[in-house]
């Protein structure tokens, strides 16, 4: 389904929170005109073409590529000139997080008994420890990866065309309380906690990351235009946990006629409501809406699930989480269920192929916690060690999130260059590449070039910083971003960035950001095309 062209209030909402694929609106100002260093290989035609173009007028492109085994840079322009990254920043905070935890390290989330234990009633807490689990099932495939779609669910207010996983996003929670009813418990007296101690939520990180985390922590609304104009649309909904509660006065229009849905929500975000219309021949369109309090929910969808287990909670269902109910430890309280996520290099394939920004930016506190910190800004310092080990100029790089989505965030084209080939020298090399959207196949790139010489031999990450122009009646494209792997020869590949900061969109409709990324994906293209001999 192509987007439509949104209304002038819609325009209006859009500049002020549009967030394109992670990334801020940013206007560049003050970046350094250095001349482009002297390249070893002319510029292929085509890319010239591509940076001619009118939207480029008053942008600033950067390219560089590399052998990583020789060290040759084929092309350079302005390699060590700082530019906005967007959500490509996140081949720093993903590698640093796989480095840490390991790629095959797997979160386990425990549910202990606190209490004591007459036959089958626990006088006390079932109390789950959260451990940072991005997905805790809710993605889970039966074979064990991590399922994900070309524009993820996280992005449906802002990006046409989202859509949702088969599975069930109460999963894993799901799985804890039948272990639980496993275990021999079938009444428990006290309540059920959820302890969430693993690490403060850092506002400075947006979106925040929490140590329970179900669904992304969002509910989804998937509304279906109705059987002709006027009649109500249809509406979907998930995960259903009490007492959030979803309406929805959405009417179908005509077909060929704009498709414009709103979302609102009471301030504790359990009341939610859906507006607008959809046109009678629309594929049905996602919404979401923030879970405001991701462990009070928690907490009820798992008594909802004991309930559904056959395990009775005396405590009732909906309510605050009770941490002082907290034990200081849980010596001699024993685990009577366990989740067991996917292997992390999943959760990397999942953040690095549709742009997670949550997943990213809970990377940074998941490398506090490895130093035994529960602030995520210790994170920071983790990062930094890594990369100076991975021969990466740290002073090259600029971050103040995992995602690359704040303002602050810069990095140069060499930098990129460098972390990708660190990969490169590691026994995981293939592992994380395939992690990475491979074009014209799957993830950010699924779209670009899907017939081209390049569909299948270009792996990278993408990223896009746009916001409104409202002066101009237009989107101000901050920066359109990509950098991973070309695939020069069978089995050979050079490490490359190409990208645009200071771009802008003819009109304010997003599909003008849609075209920019095609531009870019297509220099990535040419830029294969010309290493592997071909024009």
């Amino acid at each position: 389904m192509s987007p439509s062209v949104p209304s002038r209030s819609a325009r209006r909402r859009l500049a002020g929170t549009l967030c394109v694929l992670l990334a801020v609106g940013v206007v560049i100002t003050g970046l350094v005109q250095a001349a482009p260093s002297t390249t070893p290989r002319a510029l292929d035609p085509r890319i010239a073409a591509v940076m001619r173009k009118p939207d480029y007028r008053h942008a600033q492109w950067g390219l560089f590529q590399q052998d990583p085994r020789t060290g040759k840079v084929t092309h350079s322009r302005y390699a060590d000139q700082f530019f906005i990254p967007g959500s490509a920043a996140k081949l720093f905070s993903v590698s640093g997080t796989w480095h840490t935890l390991g790629g095959d390290h797997r979160f386990v989330t425990p549910v202990h008994a606190v209490g004591q234990r007459r036959n089958a009633t626990l006088k006390g807490d079932l109390d789950l420890v959260a451990q940072g689990d991005l997905t805790l099932g809710g993605r889970t495939r039966k074979d064990g990866t991590v399922a994900f779609t070309s524009i993820d669910h996280t992005y449906a207010n802002d990006v046409p065309g989202a859509t949702l996983t088969p599975e069930n996003p109460l999963a894993g929670i799901d799985q804890l309380a039948r272990q639980v009813r496993q275990a021999g418990i079938r009444r428990v007296d006290g309540d059920v906690v959820i302890d969430a101690r693993l690490f403060k939520p850092d506002p400075g990180l947006d979106p925040v990351p929490t140590p329970l985390i179900i669904n992304d922590n969002v509910i989804d609304l998937l509304s279906t235009p109705g059987s002709q104009a006027g009649t109500p649309a249809g509406l979907e909904w998930r995960p259903k946990v009490a007492p959030y509660h979803v309406t929805s006065s959405v009417r179908t229009v005509a077909a060929g006629k704009p498709s414009d849905i709103n979302v609102s929500s009471s301030p504790d975000g359990t009341r939610i409501q859906l507006s607008g219309t959809i046109a009678a021949d629309s594929a049905p369109v996602l919404r979401v809406s923030a879970v405001k309090d991701p462990n009070a929910f928690g907490r009820t969808a798992l008594i909802e699930a004991l309930q559904r287990a056959g395990v009775e909670v005396r405590a009732k269902a909906v309510g605050p989480n009770p941490v002082r109910r907290l034990p200081r430890s849980y010596q001699g309280a024993p685990t009577v269920a366990r989740y067991t996520s996917p292997v992390y290099a999943q959760y990397a394939k999942l953040i690095l192929k549709v742009s997670h920004n949550l997943g990213a930016n809970l990377g940074i506190c998941l490398m506090a916690t490895s130093t035994g910190s529960t602030h995520c800004g210790d994170g920071f310092p983790v990062l930094a060690t890594f990369l100076e080990r991975a021969q990466v100029d740290r002073k090259a790089v600029q971050l103040a999130d995992g995602r690359g989505g704040n303002p602050a965030d810069r990095t140069t084209p060499r930098a990129m260059a460098q972390i990708l080939t660190y990969w490169q020298r590691t026994p995981e090399a293939r592992r994380f590449r395939t992690s990475l959207p491979v074009l014209g196949v799957d993830g950010t790139l699924a779209d670009s070039c899907r017939s081209c010489p390049s569909q299948g031999k270009v792996f990278a990450k993408t990223g896009t910083a746009a916001g409104g122009d409202l002066l101009n009646d237009r989107l101000a494209v901050g920066a359109e971003t990509t950098a991973g792997y070309l695939e020069t020869r069978k089995g050979h590949f050079d490490v490359f960035f190409a990208g645009v900061n200071g771009a802008a969109t003819p009109t304010a409709d997003i599909t003008g950001v849609l075209t920019i990324a095609n531009d870019v994906a297509d220099v990535a293209a040419y830029l294969q095309q010309q290493a592997a001999g071909g024009h």
